[in-house]
């Protein structure tokens, strides 16, 4: 049973990276910054350091997947139902390219396969204030931070951009071309900068999303450790794992997820990314479960600001049908998994 646990883990390390690798660096494929595999080969280097630092810097997080929302000292048969229950929704959502949470399908099988186990020891209250509401705020919550700085950046790019032509109108009569020149070499060095900056948060995205994704599977996965293996053994495993799932298939999620707003920009995948680091980080270190995927997609969506017609609502609506159908497909698969096993 330890073997099935261990092979299970692996499967949903690497269903995890197919889904959930993109999420970070979608933006650059979307704007046009980078092509979509050269985006997700960013993502996966990103993403494996984040989740090699995940053991150190997120415990807390390690800690509630593992004994707060179920108290029952774990079995074996119970750590490879929950892991059913995860890998079956999250390689289902990949093959539809649908970004779902890993998290959502995570707990839901954990209820599933909970509710089973040791009903009595399932801890509703820990559910609704470290998870629920985490997962329920952090969409609306990154809608409102992307749009607030798409809104200041909108700003400070109208106020450069009043400046460079006051510089342009000053050498204007300097010589032949002179204006001109100094205009292509602005364009240059800013369009340049915002790439660097784009690349830059899509990677702090992607560390982030590791940061916080790993502690979740290694969580399981320690239930029932094979002989000799240790958390931060099995860490190095999912994490190489991860990194092959991204690489495999990680593009159909990608081009899902830049299709959701109509003509992303530079500034606008910046902006979604920089939201997207900063809440998705914050939740691993103080042991939020924040959703990569729900915070990702708020941010994106975000960056519109009020021109709301830029916005797909099909694929929205489509991404909405997928998350609320997430923890009932992990709680019911989970739950018939760990009857039959038991």
């Amino acid at each position: 049973m330890e073997v099935l646990v261990f092979i299970l883990v692996l499967a949903l390390a690497a269903a995890n990276g197919a889904n959930d690798v993109p999420k970070g660096v979608a933006t650059l494929a979307g704007a046009g910054v980078a092509n979509i595999r050269t985006a997700v080969w960013w993502g996966t280097l990103t993403t494996a350091i984040g989740c090699l630092v995940s053991l150190s810097f997120a415990a807390k997080l390690t800690s509630l997947f593992s004994k707060e929302i179920v108290s029952a000292a774990p079995t074996a048969e119970f750590a490879v139902a929950v892991l059913i229950g995860t890998c079956a929704w999250v390689a289902l959502a990949t093959v539809l390219k649908l970004p779902v949470s890993t998290t959502h399908a995570l707990v839901g099988s954990l209820l599933g396969a909970g509710v089973i186990f040791a009903r009595s020891q399932v801890h509703w209250d820990v559910l609704v204030n470290k998870v629920v509401l985490p997962l329920l705020l952090s969409v609306f919550v990154a809608y409102l931070v992307s749009a607030v700085l798409t809104w200041i950046g909108k700003g400070v790019a109208a106020g450069a951009e009043r400046r460079r032509q006051q510089k342009l109108r000053a050498t204007a009569g300097v010589g032949p071309g002179t204006a001109a020149v100094a205009e292509m070499q602005a364009a240059d060095r800013s369009v340049k900068t915002v790439s660097a900056l784009h690349w830059a948060t899509s990677g702090f995205t992607s560390f982030a999303r590791g940061l916080n994704d790993a502690p979740k599977i290694v969580a399981i996965g320690s239930f029932a450790l094979l002989g000799g293996w240790t958390p931060q053994r099995l860490l190095f495993a999912v994490t190489a794992v991860m990194a092959i799932g991204g690489l495999l298939a990680g593009a159909r999620v990608a081009k899902s997820l830049t299709s959701c707003v109509d003509e992303l920009t530079h500034v606008d995948g910046f902006t979604a990314n920089l939201t997207t680091a900063l809440l998705v980080g914050l939740g691993a270190f103080r042991g939020m479960p924040m959703s990569t995927t729900h915070v990702s997609v708020g941010a994106i969506s975000g960056t519109v600001g009020k021109d709301l017609g830029r916005i797909k609502r099909k694929t929205l609506r489509d991404f909405a049908i997928a998350w609320l159908a997430t923890p009932p497909f992990g709680f019911v698969v989970a739950a018939l998994a760990y009857w039959l096993l038991a």
